[in-house]
């Protein structure tokens, strides 16, 4: 099943801020951030997408980031240094002082 436009959209921003992959450790802030503009269907199809570009442990690692993220409150320094990097690379939805 293809990706809607808006899923591909935020995928080709990420993949523009992360060109050598998003480390494990932007996974919660980046999914706590993209939980703020999307829904959970477009965040879980994002997350999808981002596993089956990575390796089996850098895949469960994104599943369970998605779960973490959904009963944990992530870091505000996190969020922001993940929002600037996107901003950096054409994030439309974040700017790099951190306001969305």
């Amino acid at each position: 099943m293809p990706l809607p436009s808006f899923v591909n959209s935020i995928l080709s921003w990420l993949r523009a801020g992360y060109p050598e992959g998003v480390p494990p450790t932007d996974y919660i802030p980046l999914f706590a951030l993209l939980g703020t503009q999307v829904g959970n269907e477009e965040m879980h199809a994002i997350a999808d997408e981002l596993a089956s570009d990575s390796d089996p442990q850098s895949a469960a690692t994104i599943k369970k980031a998605i779960t973490d993220v959904m009963s944990v409150e992530p870091n505000e320094g996190d969020v922001a240094r993940v929002r600037a990097r996107l901003a950096a690379g054409g994030w439309p939805l974040a700017k790099p002082d951190g306001t969305s």
